[in-house]
């Protein structure tokens, strides 16, 4: 929610609300404060990602390389301090909050569109003053602060909220993040992620008790807006409107006593037709919890309270018989959500008909709680929203709306989603055999946001797998079967045996190119030739040198293959990790500024020696296994050279 303006008003009106502070010197203090304890800041990690990124390239796809190597200094430079990282990212969009996310989406085109024109005009990439973060960022640092060792959460509702919550409940040193919200909250103090100075480890702190003090008010709609700063102009003349609409609002509320009827009193002030709960809603938003306030009733319980108390994962409602059944089958009853669904497995088949109805819903139950418990740890993507609700969404790509040769990734990609959907939705089937739709708020040109894509689940060539085989065996003969139902994903389970010769990185580079090479048409031989180059050459390189690569003019078909990898990382978890989630980053395959040099050198007709800066491939790698086996059904207008080049 937050307050529009604050910022610049605890900026430049509120004497103390701006304290340069060094989080080395507030981790110290925290130690001698609570002896024994390791200080913990906690990471508000969306609104860090555009300080995070700092390699020169964005537009081109991504730095991966350098910017891992720069998650990596970040985190260090905290450690060497003494200071614990704890970073938290949005997990999902809250229903009451998918307004405001697609205005932000719809917002976020007209930028792009304006990054655009001016490459166009330009024949250049724009300065940082548009920065727009490379596609997939945030799925990638969440991935790769795993992969550094750090604690990484994916919230269940809305990010600061929890943010604010943990921090709080598990006494932590402070908050750093740009958001006004982390001011409003009373919890532990908050520090700037944009003031930070990362050498030094100073930065600004915003002041909660000072802007409080100052504006007179208690810890803890225009008309109403209007009629306060009516009564403070007249005290008071100043230039800055919204300076003087915060203080006056303040001034007004200071005065009233903080009681449930003042409240109410306040509530009758609101518009004709407005929701007279807005002032209720908005109180009870920032009360973390077990904290209460005086303007609410005494035995007041905010919705957020009422539903940390339902979340009950066991027993759902089940028949009676179930209670009955339970006890004599054996379950270990040891918490373990793993255990409970092989157990269910077990037993499903040889209970009469309406327990085993039952055992299936506990048993979907199950795989949702398996799911949700990877989802806090940041360890699964987009799986328990789908799980959950059957509801995904896919934020802005740095893609050109005005480009009709190429279609955007949303819908290139919508096959393989449809595939990865049947697998996890294959034991919520009705009784007719129908997978539940799943609704997608996918970004892309053409689409209002208006309302969701209701795509269809589509089932695997020859059936699906259960989940219970994916996620819980690991079998020699089940991790066969991982792979091939990731691969099926894709339409490239006939070249599984020929695709498992490679080494990972080259793996995981063909199957993305060899699904693009099936669903788009207009990729020439020459861009498959710079992308498998690229991705050999890359190998020998590192982040410093990948850095030194001259900007050479965009080329956008790179969006695709970075997109690309994210979607690999989601058919991944669902169908039980056959990869480490490093094996599928982007920086052991992909950079941008490489790739604009190989595609510039592959469309200038330089022979494949050069490509390779006259390497020579070693054994094993994509050559042999390329040039002689992999075979893959080719679109119209496709050269199957391509597939005996290498």
């Amino acid at each position: 929610m937050g307050v529009k303006g604050l910022y610049t008003f605890v900026a430049t009106a509120c004497p103390g609300g701006c304290l340069v502070i060094n989080l080395k010197d507030v981790a110290e203090n925290h130690c001698r404060t609570y002896p024994g304890s390791v200080p913990v800041l906690v990471v508000d990690a969306l609104s860090c990602l555009r300080h995070w990124y700092t390699p020169e390239s964005w537009v081109c796809g991504g730095q991966w390389r350098e910017y891992h190597s720069n998650l990596d200094s970040f985190i260090n430079r905290f450690t060497t301090a003494g200071i614990k990282l704890v970073f938290c990212f949005d997990g999902l969009v809250e229903p009451k909050k998918r307004n405001e996310w697609v205005k932000r989406r719809l917002r976020n085109n007209k930028e792009i569109a304006k990054i655009f024109e001016f490459i166009k005009a330009n024949k250049r990439q724009p300065g940082r003053g548009m920065f727009f973060i490379p596609s997939g960022l945030a799925t990638f640092t969440r991935s790769a602060l795993k992969i550094l060792g750090q604690e990484t959460i994916c919230s269940l509702q809305e990010a600061d909220y929890e943010i604010a919550t943990y921090a709080q409940k598990n006494n932590c040193m402070g908050i750093l993040g740009e958001d006004t919200d982390y001011l409003i909250y009373d919890t532990v103090p908050y520090f700037s992620i944009s003031k930070l100075h990362l050498d030094s480890l100073e930065t600004v702190m915003y002041s909660r008790q000072n802007l409080c003090h100052w504006l007179g008010l208690k810890r803890a709609m225009e008309r109403f807006r209007d009629r306060c700063l009516s009564s403070y102009q007249a005290k008071r003349q100043s230039c800055d409107k919204k300076a003087d609409a915060i203080i006056a609002v303040a001034n007004y509320i200071s005065t009233i006593p903080r009681v449930y009827e003042s409240l109410m009193d306040l509530e009758k002030m609101l518009p004709l037709g407005s929701d007279k709960l807005i002032l209720r809603k908005g109180i009870e938003s920032y009360l973390l919890p077990e904290q209460h306030s005086p303007w609410l009733p005494c035995d007041f319980k905010s919705t957020l309270q009422l539903a940390e108390e339902q979340k009950k994962d066991f027993p759902i409602c089940l028949d009676q018989e179930i209670f009955q059944v339970i006890p004599y089958l054996g379950y270990p009853n040891s918490g373990n959500y793993k255990e409970l669904v092989l157990w269910l497995h077990r037993w499903i088949f040889y209970l009469p008909l309406n327990i085993s109805i039952s055992l299936c819903c506990l048993l979907w139950r199950g795989y949702r709680i398996v799911s949700k418990e990877q989802h806090i740890r940041a360890e699964n993507n987009m799986i328990y929203n789908i799980l959950s609700h059957a509801e995904v969404e896919c934020s802005n790509t740095l893609e050109d709306e005005y480009d009709t040769s190429l279609p955007g990734q949303a819908l290139i990609y919508c096959p393989a989603r449809q595939h990865i959907y049947s697998i996890l939705l294959e034991s919520a089937k009705d009784a007719s055999g129908a997978y539940p739709v799943v609704k997608e708020w996918f970004v892309y040109a053409g689409n209002s946001l208006q309302q969701p894509d209701l795509v269809q689940p589509k089932q695997l060539p020859g059936g699906n797998p259960n989940l219970r085989t994916l996620w819980l065996n690991r079998s020699a003969e089940t991790e066969k079967q991982r792979l091939w139902t990731f691969l099926a994903c894709f339409q490239l389970q006939d070249s599984a045996e020929d695709l498992r010769t490679l080494e990972t990185p080259f793996f995981v580079t063909c199957s993305l190119l060899l699904y693009l090479v099936l669903q788009v048409d207009s990729l020439s031989l020459e861009d498959l030739h710079a992308f498998m180059a690229q991705a050999l050459c890359l190998q020998e390189k590192s982040a410093a040198q990948l850095a030194d690569f001259l900007q050479i003019s965009i080329q956008y078909s790179l969006v695709l293959f970075v997109r690309g990898l994210g979607m690999l990382l989601m058919a991944n978890s669902a169908c039980g990790f056959p990869f480490q989630m490093d094996d599928l980053m982007p920086w052991h395959v992909f950079d941008g500024k490489l790739f604009q040099e190989k595609y510039h050198q592959a469309h200038r007709g330089c022979p494949l020696y050069q490509l390779l800066e006259h390497n020579s491939m070693p054994p094993g790698h994509m050559s042999t296994t390329w040039s002689n086996q992999v075979t893959v059904p080719t679109p119209a207008g496709f050269s199957p050279c391509l597939l005996h080049t290498w």
